[in-house]
């Protein structure tokens, strides 16, 4: 045979054999697709396979000392598998199930459960939702046990599905800084605010794959691509100081009735931000207030006499005045300025007073000063104010901060009142924490600090990210001038508007405002205003600055700066200055009797190991040998220890004033009491009196003090 004979029959071969694999192809095709379709069809219902997303844990929001402030907790979604319980069981128990459904939730009659089941077993349905509720993991036990439930998921169809949600174990301290995690309606995440939408790339984390596949009615995982976790944000709030900034805005804007009230606490070398309290009234006689709005960052509004620092910075700074120098401002306690008449505020007739008197009292005369050295070259006494920085934002990275506004001459709505106008805080718009950045640079030499809330982020214990301390720009004035300003802003407390608040233990500088709101085109209205104290302490070595506004108080209760926001700002500097036992100069608090420590009633062998550890003397140990609760009295020598009998086996009410928290507490609900709580420190008051029997689901309230 030839080659090309050989050639030719191998190819021969070689396409043969191709066609019959082919022939032998499609009749395989043929033969299963008219066949055993039909079968195999029905058997992929078993096996199908989807992707699916492994959400991350969301990292957590935490205070300065990492205490959580928001967190993401474990909770779970219960639904209902009616096609795995057989009929006859599901008819005998459905009853027991909805009643106990019923007492669990308690959002509808046993009825109403029942009948809902009912249809989801006629329908076979897989995944019928219980009840929107979600359930802690405690919760879900109890809910195991119940009827037709207890045979687990195969027998009795309780499928449990844990989901994250997100809590904030402070309840309501800060919420609107921190924010809120819910979405927008659209999915997107812009429905969130605070922290979590500012920090949302950090707190997210990123998601997992789940590969699942559908076997005998159960989706079971088959491949997992494991999710990374967010990060934890570390911000500069200080838990104890929030608590007492909100306490004492909410007590005051209660008080006066007011519609809403704002208080910020500051770091003053770094700009830290250590609380921040945000309340706006919920219904005209409800007395209840929420953290809505951040008003602090948000609400640019008009600022009244807290202004006039600036205004006194820029006339020291020219050189137009010192504070011994004598002014004339008249006998009427009117200034008119074309055809605008500026009152005094409360009938004042200032006369002849010094400069220095004359802010001390937040003088509106400060306006006819500013106009007879700036009218004919406003613009100067502008860039003064922008030089100060109150042209611009503080930096804060929640979102919504509100533009300042400064009116230059240029513009459109500049009159021949402008001037004076501004210069009592009227005609510019700041919000409450722009305000408090420019008294914070005068609290800290002159210098601008960007407000900082967040200081670190942490992914599993390690520092991944710091955010540094941010100087803004240089100093707002000369050194001789800040100087002056202090001594003014420290005259207020001592001699002026703000007396009310003065203290032995420390010293407090700064400044009233006392403002009119604006109400759009019908101007201002005489029965709403702005009352507001902004400040820092202790003046002589500043480490904190504070502002407190209150708006729209109820003028019959009071509207003035010193009687609305005065008594806030003064309770928050005297807890936040004991707390941190400052110390400055040669100044200290007043020398007291020497005593050892003051000890709360309670646990016996709590008080033992302390007083050892501690090595204080103690005395009455055999008198309360055979007690485990005892009360204690401290004096100069020793810390005496006296019986307390406390019988808790008994169905009486306990005696818990005296005591901490924790055993007031153990000891009440051991006695088959629902506690509720007020206040802080040491129980002073109970609701029911010791030694009366304890009802069943008896109730009783506890105050701290």
């Amino acid at each position: 045979m030839s080659m090309k004979s050989n050639i030719l029959w191998r190819f021969g071969l070689l396409y043969t054999l191709m066609a019959v694999f082919g022939v032998a192809i499609v009749g395989k095709a043929l033969y299963i697709q008219l066949f055993e379709g039909e079968n195999l069809r029905k058997a992929s219902v078993h096996f199908k396979v989807k992707d699916a997303e492994v959400l991350p844990n969301r990292g957590d929001i935490c205070a300065e000392d990492e205490r959580k402030l928001a967190s993401s907790l474990p909770y779970y979604e219960l639904r209902f598998d009616a096609s795995v319980v057989k009929d006859k069981l599901f008819d005998a128990n459905i009853d027991s199930l909805a009643l106990c459904l019923a007492g669990f939730f308690k959002d509808e009659r046993a009825a109403d459960y029942r009948q809902k089941l009912q249809v989801a077993q006629r329908e076979k349905k897989k995944y019928f939702l219980v009840n929107k509720r979600k359930v802690s993991y405690s919760e879900l036990k109890t809910l195991r046990k119940f009827p037709i439930f207890r045979l687990g998921r195969n027998k009795g169809g309780l499928i449990e599905e844990m989901v994250s949600v997100r809590k904030m174990p402070h309840e309501d301290l800060a919420v609107r800084t921190i924010g809120y995690v819910n979405a927008a309606d659209d999915g997107s995440f812009e429905g969130r605010v605070g922290i979590e939408a500012a920090y949302e790339k950090e707190l997210k984390g990123i998601p997992g794959r789940s590969v699942r596949q559908m076997m005998s009615g159960t989706w079971v995982p088959v491949t997992v691509e494991e999710p990374e976790d967010g990060c934890d944000v570390i911000t500069t709030i200080n838990v104890d100081f929030q608590d007492i900034v909100q306490e004492a805005l909410l007590k005051t804007v209660r008080k006066y009735d007011a519609e809403k009230g704002v208080a910020v606490l500051m770091d003053v070398k770094t700009g830290d931000i250590k609380a921040i309290s945000n309340l706006t009234r919920k219904g005209k006689e409800s007395g209840v207030y929420k953290e809505e709005v951040n008003y602090a960052i948000s609400d640019a509004g008009e600022p009244g006499s807290v202004i006039k620092a600036a205004v006194m910075i820029a006339l020291l700074e020219d050189g137009y005045y010192e504070l011994a120098d004598t002014i004339n401002l008249g006998s009427t306690g009117k200034y008119t300025f074309y055809d605008q008449t500026l009152h005094e505020s409360d009938g004042k007739k200032p006369g002849k007073i010094t400069v220095k008197h004359l802010f001390e009292t937040s003088s509106n005369g400060i306006a006819v000063l500013a106009n007879e050295k700036y009218k004919s070259n406003p613009s100067h006494f502008i860039q003064r104010l922008y030089g100060m920085g109150l042209k611009e934002k503080t930096g804060i990275p929640l979102k919504g901060e509100g533009e300042p506004y400064i009116k230059y001459p240029d513009d459109k709505s500049w009159t021949g009142i402008t001037l004076p106008w501004m210069s009592v805080g009227y005609e510019m718009k700041l919000t409450p924490l722009q305000v408090l950045a420019f008294y914070n640079a005068i609290a800290n030499g002159g210098q601008r600090m960007c407000p900082r809330l967040v200081k670190e982020i942490k992914y599993r214990g390690e520092v991944i990210k710091k955010y540094p301390t941010e100087e803004v720009g240089g100093l707002i004035c000369s050194k001789a001038t800040l100087k002056k300003v202090q001594e003014l802003l420290e005259g207020v407390v001592e001699n002026g508007t703000a007396k009310n608040i003065q203290t032995s233990h420390y010293k407090i500088a700064g400044k009233t405002g006392t403002a009119r709101i604006a109400t759009g085109t019908m101007g201002y209205d005489e029965r709403r205003y702005r009352a507001s104290f902004v400040g820092y302490f202790p003046a002589n070595a500043p480490l904190y600055s504070c502002i407190v506004v209150v708006d729209d108080p109820d003028v019959s209760k009071g509207f003035y700066a010193n009687q609305v926001v005065n008594p806030v700002f003064k309770e928050i500097a005297d807890k936040v200055y004991a707390m941190s036992s400052l110390r400055y100069g040669k100044e200290e608090l007043p020398v007291r009797e020497q005593t050892l420590p003051i000890s709360k009633n309670g646990y016996k062998t709590d008080f033992q190991r302390i007083y050892k550890e501690l090595n204080l003397p103690v005395s009455g140990l055999a008198d309360v040998s055979e007690n485990e609760w005892v009360m204690t009295s401290a004096t100069a020598e020793n810390i005496v220890l006296r019986p307390r009998r406390v019988n808790y086996s008994k169905p009486v009410v306990p005696n818990v004033k005296g005591m901490g928290l924790k055993d007031a507490v153990f000891l009440l609900e051991n006695a088959g009491l629902k506690v509720e709580v007020s206040g802080a420190g040491m129980v002073q008051r109970q609701s029911v009196e010791a030694g009366e029997n304890v009802k069943e689901g008896g109730k009783i309230r506890i105050e701290l003090n």
